[in-house]
């Protein structure tokens, strides 16, 4: 049998912390992630993955004017010789640097599929073809053989890598970069070269040159895609403090194109250009699914008719349908208008540091003064060694007869460079070179041509002796090369430089689009209010609202709606007033009624609710639950909330005021969880909920059966919910109110309020329908208050509904068959159905 060892019995054992041990082996890990992966070096702007893949690219002799070589081939050296990772990250990598739509300046020219805007995936690297690009391998490689940067040995130390390229160009703000380490990331635009260049020299010329100044040499990033920025707030924002937020509009024009055959021109909006980074294939999915949801009106057809010679994405129009309306809906709902969040983070030094515009200049322009400096010691070094060597061979030839005595007296090699060196007064790096001088050297034409060769060297050598002595002769040559690289490869910009959105949109408009959270909070503390106006709201079934001015008759588009919407609410108010908008997941957003567009005869319909919203909270996608303004005695109110699983809350109605438009939480549902109903309701008012399985329940609204809670609070069990049953109505109710029940099969029943008995919340309730079918269930309870509802089934139908034609029945009694429903087909929601707001 084997022996047991014992290691614990030799050596040193330490003993360590675990907290200790975690802490020291999390901060190795993340500084690795920081430095050696995620973000990039502020000198040559590239990560570890793209300059070793540049760097092999180089050794593999892939320059411009070689033939293209497979990928594989590229992506193979990279793994073998630097970079021991996944070759697919390699892969991925690589071709971002090949794509014209994802760099400004791409690295590296391709040959074969790379992808493309539409997010199609490129070709396998066994078929795609790849060299260096001409702006990389100038820009890049060209001095990395004159000692101008540290070298390391790789990961086996069996090859030696670059630890940074000598970049002539700062491809950190030409390219950009976007990156996520262990808790920070980086998120760097493109710019243009020309811009940057003269921003280099005019730093170069004037250190301490002002902020204004160097931001109009570099107005803002320059996309590779093209786009529109709005505003130069965010810019400013990002350039001075190395962080902000940037809006990037796609770029449309309103062209009148051909219909199909016998129909007349159609107005049409034509999308030029998107957004960096947006899916044009995605994007358009996103604007024919908000067309089928019908939170876009206005748009008949949309076309992608984009070829090689560039994008275009069209967009026909509905007749009557005001194109400006559409386009700022399309900025406002969908990514044709996004924020760039810039985050100009990079390594200095071996660590992360946020810099400005300004610093990460001005660290380019250190770091080439430092590689110069090498390049120009390397090349004097070389150009002395030279000098020495062409000086021997000058002696040796204007001695001729004397060097070849003594060759001929010496017995071997050796014995002849002694002698050519004590009388001649040579060097041993002379006298080797003597030695090894063929016999053609002793040509006057090839003594002419090392005469020359001595001249140039001494003119080579004071001139780097300059440079190297005299920093403004220095700089001189740093913006002389600048220059130079600025007229090979600067073309124009392609980004357009936009009004702010203040100064074009009126302002129901400013407050949507995709902006930062400081951005949305600096423009509510600014605001200034406006003269009040009187406003009607109304709110229709479909989720569109429509804002009226009263001018004492009836509204021109009063009948505006279409035959399957219809309206369920109506709100006289001013607008200076804040609309409340509750979504599903407990989230509440207040809209300035004024911002809500005046709805005319154009567009009758109105606009959907949702998209007078952030457009963060439309991401979400939650529906809208309720829709109020708060009621001038919020003080003495309250509002009760009801979710899908039976939990109950009763909110301060003062808990909704002085709200910011990123809304606030106030109920915490569980992740299976939503809401469903709420109700304005006063301490003392009973309260009824009903569940789908037919059982209703009557609570009084007060402290001891429902206390007031936070906003924080998930709240209490309403009712004890049976398996597979969920609520489907709450009311509050006087003594004589009545109660419409409807079920999923079509039968109703009205019943008085004052059959159901007082009972504790979180009770069962009391059985309050008997089912025809054991199939059904209940689909609805509301309170009996209108003259007309209106029943919704699954399959989208609406049926009107007359109240009174509903028996009053007894809580024990089934009810009357209301509708005949088709195969498959169940009612799934009663709605009221509001008239419109008489106006005198």
């Amino acid at each position: 049998m084997a022996k047991q060892l014992n290691l614990l019995s030799t050596g040193q054992v330490i003993t360590t912390a675990l907290h200790t041990e975690m802490q020291r082996s999390y901060l190795e890990y993340a500084m690795s992630v920081i430095v050696g992966r995620a973000l990039p070096d502020v000198r040559d702007g590239l990560k570890p993955v793209h300059r070793r893949i540049l760097y092999a690219m180089h050794e593999l002799g892939l320059t411009p004017d070689r033939p293209y070589r497979k990928c594989a081939r590229v992506v193979g050296d990279v793994l073998g010789k630097y970079h021991p990772h996944g070759d697919q990250a390699v892969y991925d990598a690589l071709v971002r640097l090949v794509q014209d739509f994802s760099s400004r300046y791409p690295l590296l020219a391709g040959h074969g599929n790379f992808g493309s805007v539409d997010n199609d995936p490129p070709a396998a690297m066994r078929y795609t073809e790849t060299r260096l690009a001409s702006i990389s391998h100038e820009g890049m490689l060209t001095e990395i053989g004159e000692e101008t940067v540290e070298f390391i040995g790789n990961f086996d130390n069996s090859q030696q890598e670059p630890t940074v390229l000598p970049a002539q160009l700062p491809f950190l703000l030409l390219n950009g970069c976007a990156g996520i380490a262990v808790g920070m990331a980086t998120n760097i635009p493109p710019h243009n070269l020309g811009e940057i260049v003269d921003g280099l020299i005019a730093l170069i010329d004037q250190p301490d040159l002002s902020d204004e100044k160097l931001l109009e040499l570099i107005p803002g990033p320059d996309f590779p895609t093209g786009g529109e920025i709005v505003g130069d707030a965010g810019i400013r924002e990002a350039y001075t403090t190395g962080k902000g937020g940037i809006v990037l509009r796609g770029v449309a024009q309103i062209e009148e194109v051909a219909g199909g055959k016998g129909t007349k021109r159609r107005t049409a909006i034509v999308i030029t250009e998107l957004p960096y980074q947006v899916n044009k294939a995605g994007w358009i999915e996103k604007v024919a699914e908000l067309v089928n949801q019908t939170r876009l009106q206005g748009i008949s057809d949309i076309r992608d008719e984009s070829d090689r010679e560039g994008m275009r994405v069209v967009i026909e129009l509905k007749r009557d349908t005001n194109p400006q309306e559409v386009l700022q809906h399309l900025y406002h709902q969908t990514a044709l208008q996004t924020n760039f969040g810039a985050i100009l983070l990079a390594i200095v030094e071996g660590q992360p540091r946020q810099l400005s515009l300004r610093q990460l200049l001005q660290e380019f322009l250190n770091f080439r003064e430092a590689t110069l400096n090498r390049r120009y010691s390397y090349e004097l070094g070389k150009a002395e060694s030279r000098l020495h060597i062409v000086e021997g061979l000058l002696k040796a030839l204007s001695q001729v007869d004397e060097v070849i005595s003594i060759l001929r007296q010496a017995a071997d090699g050796s014995t002849a460079k002694i002698n050519l060196s004590s009388h001649l007064n040579l060097s041993d790096t002379q006298a080797d070179a003597i030695l090894a001088m063929p016999l053609r050297r002793l040509t006057s034409l090839e003594q002419q041509n090392l005469q020359q060769e001595f001249e140039q060297l001494t003119s080579q050598i004071a001139l780097l002796q300059n440079l190297l002595s005299d920093r403004r002769e220095l700089l001189k040559s740093l913006k002389k090369d600048l220059r130079s690289l600025k007229r090979k490869y600067s073309d124009p910009r392609r980004t357009k430089l936009g009004p702010s959105v203040a100064e074009e949109l009126p302002k129901s408009k400013t407050a949507e689009g995709s902006r930062s959270r400081k951005t949305e909070e600096t423009e509510e503390s600014l605001a200034v209010e406006q003269p009040a106006e009187d406003a009607i709201l109304e709110f229709t079934q479909r989720g569109y609202v429509r804002r009226l001015a009263t001018t004492g008759k009836k509204s021109k588009v009063e009948n505006g709606l279409p035959d399957n919407d219809f309206l369920i609410q109506t709100e006289l108010t001013d607008t200076n007033q804040d609309l409340l908008i509750l979504t599903s997941g407990g989230k509440v957003y207040p809209v300035r009624v004024g911002d809500i567009p005046l709805t005319t005869g154009r567009s009758p319909r109105g606009t959907p609710l949702i998209t007078t919203l952030t457009t963060t909270a439309q991401g979400s996608q939650e529906p809208v639950v309720s829709r109020f303004l708060l009621p001038a005695d919020f003080d003495s109110k309250q509002m009760i909330l009801l979710t899908k699983q039976g939990r109950i809350k009763r909110l301060s109605l003062a808990e909704f005021t002085n709200l910011t438009r990123r809304g606030i939480t106030i109920v915490k549902l569980k992740d299976d969880d939503e809401l469903l109903f709420t109700q304005f309701t006063t301490t003392g008012e009973h309260l009824i909920l009903a569940s789908s399985g037919g059982r209703l329940l009557r609570f009084a609204v007060n402290d001891e059966q429902l206390t007031v809670m936070g906003r924080t609070a998930m709240g209490l069990q309403a009712f004890r919910l049976l398996r597979n049953q969920q609520m489907v109505g709450c009311a509050t109710v006087g003594k004589d109110d009545q109660l419409l029940l409807v079920t999923q099969q079509g039968y109703a029943k009205r019943m008085p309020a004052s059959q159901l008995r007082a009972a504790n919340r979180g009770d069962l309730g009391t059985q309050a329908l008997k089912f025809a079918n054991k199939t059904d269930n209940l689909a609805s309870m509301v309170k009996a208050t209108t003259p007309e509802v209106a029943l919704i089934t699954n399959k989208e139908r609406v049926v009107r509904l007359t109240v009174d034609t509903v028996p009053i029945l007894n809580r024990d009694t089934t009810g009357e068959s209301i509708l005949q429903l088709n195969r498959d087909e169940k009612i799934i929601a009663v709605v009221d159905v509001r008239s419109h707001l008489v106006q005198s």
